[in-house]
């Protein structure tokens, strides 16, 4: 992992800010939902992208009973009933 030479403290609340450059390179925007996940002793921060629970894409995505599923895999599951 690169290292940027950029600190940040952590406010009272747990926030932190996250560099301009570095929303700019990975398009994340303001009220954009982040997926936040530990990969080890490591905080990986991620731009939320809904995905099918099944295939694993990520466009022509609907929400059924709670769960992501796109449109080719409903038309999959269709055709195997």
């Amino acid at each position: 992992m690169k290292t940027t030479g950029i600190v940040r403290k952590i406010d009272e609340l747990g926030r932190i800010v996250i560099p301009k450059e570095m929303r700019r390179v990975t398009d994340i925007k303001n009220g954009d939902p982040v997926e936040i996940e530990l990969e080890g002793d490591r905080i990986v921060l991620t731009k939320y992208a809904p995905t099918c629970i099944y295939c694993g894409k990520d466009s022509g995505i609907t929400e059924f009973r709670g769960k992501k599923i796109c449109f080719v895999c409903i038309d999959e599951i269709k055709r195997e009933m």
